[in-house]
């Protein structure tokens, strides 16, 4: 049974990093977005298999869900054609390859330097990453942050509601103003004289 969770972790695994790196390789944004997706189901598939399922579930329908219909939102409305089309000049680049070689250097020192110095991992009880120890310790514990979160999010949701109606209507009046203007130029504007054919 181990070998088999062995098998299923370092497939999932490789699966969120060969995603994360596809993510960042391609250069087709919605190729991008659903490679992001993918990375988001092998994660919530880890969380599962260490007994995490509440963190699944947001993994799934937060992420995967949510978060992505907006990302794909966005580009859809930001023209993928003509950015496409762009010709960016990428004068970060050796600077990014800086970073992440330092980045990655840092890591594998702590890693060496640690892991000689790591005790063996505390065995959690069985119902600590479940949907009913977290829904029971979020009702008790911490009910005042989570209805105070609840309170600004509804009014953030109002906010955005207001402000998209406020937008609508300003179009509407524009639009209502450029017809009435086009209606007067053309009831000022001189008729053409008749021409007579002989």
């Amino acid at each position: 049974m181990e070998y088999a969770e062995a098998v299923f972790f370092y497939a999932f695994a490789a699966v969120a990093i060969s995603g994360s790196l596809m993510v960042i390789v391609r250069r087709n944004i919605l190729h991008c977005a659903l490679f992001l997706v993918l990375v988001f189901f092998a994660v919530a598939a880890l969380f599962v298999m260490m007994d995490a399922e509440f963190l699944a579930a947001v993994q799934v329908l937060v992420y995967a869900g949510a978060i992505m219909v907006l990302f794909l939102f966005v580009i859809l409305l930001v023209q993928v054609e003509r950015i496409q089309m762009m010709r960016l000049a990428h004068r970060q680049s050796p600077l990014v390859v800086v970073v992440t070689l330092v980045f990655l250097g840092e890591l594998l020192f702590i890693i060496l330097r640690g892991a000689a110095k790591l005790a063996p991992p505390a065995v959690a009880p069985a119902q600590l990453g479940s949907t009913e120890s977290f829904g029971a310790l979020l009702y008790t514990d911490y009910i005042f942050p989570f209805e105070v979160a609840s309170v600004l999010l509804l009014a953030a949701m109002i906010g955005a509601i207001i402000l998209a109606r406020r937008d609508d209507e300003e179009d509407e009046i524009i639009d209502d103003a450029s017809a009435i203007e086009a209606a007067t130029e053309r009831r000022d504007a001189p008729a053409a004289p008749a021409t007579h054919r002989g």
